[in-house]
């Protein structure tokens, strides 16, 4: 963090950051200074949601301070509001995790929502950000079930990269799946598996380790380049469609989408062995393995149904698996991983 100044400087002499605002209260008035001697900075404290508002609010104070470039620092929606923002100004922007939660500083997407915080649609964006700077220091003194949800959007990525080569679907840029961003997603995958408990331990203790280096590095970089050039499948297109559910908005987006990974992996018809290895991964760090994990313990059938049909809506990433699609499948994959979480968890106790 105390290079942020000197990075940003590089592509433009005024600009605008949007700040997280636990970030803007603790930590960037530690390199504040820092960062105003290198570069004429108005900083600006982010409204919580990426959504048509919150980017037109912005792009009004960009506009008046003759900003060069936007800089975003915090969690994914900071980052894709920093992000969607750059776009209607035209001009490059910088990314400053803050959490590893989710694989949003990477990509060339926005996920825009409504001020409510339901799903709206993906932007997708024309390039990369400009510069991703990660400070790990920070990420290790982050809450630990931001690190936890980042894994589970970072589990995701290799099942549906997988789907997407296998029916030939395009990935977020309209192309095909190559042998590199096949190869990142399985590997992202592996990394999440074989670091992610320690990785948890360290975090928890508040310091950075070999095992918390990498799994931010899977969570950020390896889910980014993974899900952008493998493609979305079944796991996102099934959080979109919890979206539509109140109950579930206060829990986060790996979290939901660590549900939908378990509900793809009936909806695919998976081995016994790699649903229990996923399972037992999702037990050992803390990822949601039911419905009522994600606010949904009493959650109707008729709502559920909902869920599926928003999931299998005409644009939805859903319709690359290379299965057949119905909202009926995708209720019953909900149904099953549930019964199949609830049977595990009654066994551990």
């Amino acid at each position: 963090m105390n290079i942020l100044g000197e990075e940003i400087s590089r592509f433009g002499k005024k600009g605008l950051l949007i700040c997280d605002p636990f970030i803007f209260e603790n930590v960037f008035p530690h390199v504040n200074q820092k960062v105003k001697e290198k570069i004429q900075i108005k900083v600006e404290r982010f409204g919580g949601e990426c959504c048509d508002e919150e980017i037109k609010k912005l792009k009004d104070i960009a506009e008046e301070s003759g900003s060069e470039l936007v800089v975003g620092i915090g969690g994914g929606k900071t980052l894709d509001t920093a992000k969607a923002l750059a776009y209607e100004l035209e001009v490059p922007v910088c990314v400053v995790p803050t959490i590893a939660s989710t694989d949003a500083p990477c990509s060339a997407l926005s996920v825009i929502y409504t001020l409510e915080g339901k799903f709206k649609r993906y932007l997708k964006l024309p390039k990369n950000p400009d510069l991703v700077l990660v400070d790990t220091k920070v990420i290790a003194n982050a809450p630990v079930r931001f690190l936890v949800s980042g894994m589970g959007d970072a589990l995701a990525t290799w099942f549906e990269a997988e789907s997407c080569k296998i029916k030939y679907a395009k990935n977020m840029a309209g192309g095909f799946t190559s042998i590199t961003a096949y190869t990142l997603a399985k590997v992202c995958y592996e990394t999440v598996l074989e670091y992610g408990i320690a990785a948890k331990v360290s975090c928890e203790a508040h310091v950075v380790t070999a095992a918390l280096e990498h799994i931010v590095e899977a969570n950020i970089l390896l889910s980014g380049l993974g899900f952008e050039s493998g493609g979305l499948a079944a796991a996102h297109a099934i959080h979109d469609g919890l979206t539509i559910l109140e109950e579930t908005h206060s829990y986060y987006h790996g979290e939901k989408v660590a549900v939908g990974t378990l509900a793809s992996l009936f909806f695919t018809d998976k081995p016994k062995k790699l649903i229990d290895e996923v399972f037992s991964f999702c037990e050992a760090i803390g990822l949601p393995t039911t419905l009522a994990d994600i606010g949904l313990s009493n959650v109707s059938d008729q709502k559920l149904m909902k869920v599926a049909e928003a999931a299998c809506a005409e644009d939805e990433t859903i319709h690359n698996e290379p299965v057949p699609v119905t909202a009926q499948m995708v209720f019953s994959a909900l149904k099953a991983a549930d019964a199949e979480g609830k049977k595990r968890k009654e066994n551990i106790h």
